[in-house]
């Protein structure tokens, strides 16, 4: 499938794949909205709920890796540790992930961005001090879950061109990788996937959106 970088609003790049006309981050902003949806709206809240460390994360799709980029610098800059579990089928090439601007932006170490990359797969990497990455190369689908996380961010494509990502099964499993407690966000709002989430016994949050969408979801394992 074809694919070209795109610069989105705030200057941070994304993917585009123009079959399906589809991106890997907001074109409003990807960095902008991996702040708001997953920093804000999932870590600063799951920091609120627990206590105990590790913060055991969970990511659906690592995509470009900006999400376990920001978590990792958060790691650092408030002295908290992390085991960054994040699954993904089909991993950017690294002719892709090397031209994206974010350590740049973010003014992190583009060393440590491309570890994030290239660590093993299915293995646990100690990436930095306080930052244990396991990269699972696996279909949703396929995934079991192992009940031990507090926080997962649902960052799959939308269910526009992938409906099959956002089923009353999928979230069923999300619901059971989840500690009491716990919680799930993702940038999408749409009423199948609020009630689908709602039907496995989630409860759900809509909240203020990021740039150039009015609302976002929250989704807590009580």
């Amino acid at each position: 499938m074809k694919r070209k970088l795109l610069r989105t609003a705030d200057g941070s790049l994304t993917i585009h794949l123009p079959e399906w006309n589809e991106h890997y981050h907001s074109h409003h902003g990807a960095i902008a909205e991996a702040e708001h949806v997953f920093m804000q709206m999932g870590l600063n809240h799951c920091l609120k709920q627990f206590d105990e460390r590790p913060i055991a994360v969970l990511e659906i799709g690592f995509g470009t890796g900006l999400n376990a980029l920001m978590t990792l610098q958060q790691g650092m800059r408030q002295g908290i540790s992390f085991h960054y579990r994040t699954l993904e089928a089909y991993p950017v090439a690294e002719m892709e992930y090397s031209q994206l601007n974010y350590p740049e932006l973010l003014e992190a170490d583009s060393k440590i961005f491309s570890d994030l990359h290239q660590a093993d797969w299915n293995t646990t990497v100690n990436i930095s001090p306080g930052f244990d990455l396991e990269k699972v190369n696996i279909r949703l689908e396929d995934f079991e879950p192992s009940g031990d996380r507090h926080l997962i961010f649902f960052d799959a494509f939308g269910p526009r061109v992938q409906p099959e990502l956002w089923t009353e099964t999928v979230f069923e499993k999300m619901h059971a990788e989840l500690l009491d407690g716990g919680s799930l966000v993702t940038y999408s709002a749409k009423g199948s996937v609020r009630r689908a989430m709602q039907s496995v016994g989630f409860e759900v949050e809509r909240l203020p959106g990021p740039p150039g969408k009015r609302e976002m979801l929250r989704a807590t394992r009580t």
